[in-house]
């Protein structure tokens, strides 16, 4: 018999940078702090995380990069990673 585990490894875990505004996380996580704390999440539920640093949620996004005008760099510089690669 198993208990979900398992399963739950096999699960993708996708991450969504949302423009101007937090990741969202979806899939099987376990989120913990720089001090080892894990924060409870809850199993299928998908979970937004600061990426503004002015949350008062922290880790998780309370919305306050849109009164604050935050703007994120959502776009990933692939032209770097590729000359990387063949340096």
């Amino acid at each position: 018999m198993t208990d979900g585990s398992e399963s739950a490894k096999n699960e993708a875990v996708t991450i969504l940078a949302r423009h101007n505004g937090p990741f969202v996380v979806e899939g099987p996580i376990r989120l913990i702090d720089a001090d080892g704390n894990e924060f409870p999440v809850v199993a299928g539920k998908k979970v937004s995380l600061c990426r503004c640093g002015a949350s008062t949620r922290k880790p998780f996004c309370d919305g306050t990069h849109s009164k604050i005008g935050f703007a994120a760099a959502e776009r990933a510089v692939r032209e770097l990673e590729e000359g990387k690669e063949q340096g």
